[in-house]
């Protein structure tokens, strides 16, 4: 790992800028808590392993609709 590279449990932001939700298309939020991307729009949260988001819809954690995560 070099000083540039994010740590293995973040997303590097440049890549943040272009992931969306495979089925929305909408541009994902990264939610360091619990180190995954949420789609808010489709109630789904992605998993980042070894750094690597897991863009599948079928590893995706469904959200409740009483969860609302605060991300910025």
């Amino acid at each position: 790992m070099t000083t540039t590279d994010p740590p293995a449990d973040s997303v590097d932001p440049k890549l943040l800028e272009i992931l969306v939700c495979p089925r929305t298309q909408e541009q994902l939020k990264f939610d360091p808590a619990r180190k995954e991307l949420v789609s808010s729009k489709e109630k789904l949260a992605f998993p980042i392993r070894d750094g690597i988001p897991i863009m599948r819809v079928d590893e995706a954690r469904k959200l409740g609709d009483d969860v609302a995560p605060k991300l910025p």
